[in-house]
């Protein structure tokens, strides 16, 4: 591990991705008590296993309750209300995760060519990653 520099004061890269990590590991964690207990009000407690109940809080989509043998699926689950949360979860998951394997790459490198490489093949992975995702709850719209 290469020691690191102490940042100047006031708002930069550091800081800031610093502080989006923390707040996006709370908002991934208050979306998931959101779609658990959204999913429990709907009626899930009475009509699905734990495991759909579990797949349908971390990546709520209308197919899941499909598979599961639960009528009328489209009333409620079906809405523009899970697919915002959809666009939520993974936004924040790619995010999080993406900014996290920068701060292991930042580590273990030094400043040098491959840095700069391994950034940009991290920033094209998210990317990919966002637009496969946001392909899936286009997809499983219709």
């Amino acid at each position: 591990m290469r020691p690191r520099y102490v940042p100047n004061r006031g708002l930069n890269l550091d800081y800031i991705m610093w502080l989006f990590t923390r707040i996006s590991g709370l908002g991934i964690i208050l979306l998931a008590l959101i779609g658990l207990g959204s999913a429990m009000y709907m009626g899930a407690r009475l009509q699905m296993d734990l495991p759909t109940v579990l797949r349908w809080t971390f990546l709520p989509n209308p197919n899941h309750v499909v598979n599961s043998n639960i009528p009328d699926v489209t009333i409620g689950w079906a809405t523009a209300f899970w697919q915002i949360m959809q666009y939520l979860i993974i936004g924040f998951a790619f995010t999080h995760a993406a900014n996290g394997i920068r701060m292991i790459v930042e580590d273990y490198t030094g400043s040098s060519l491959w840095r700069h490489f391994i950034r940009a093949l991290i920033a094209l992975v998210w990317l990919g990653m966002l637009i496969i995702g946001i392909y899936v709850i286009i997809g499983s719209a219709y």
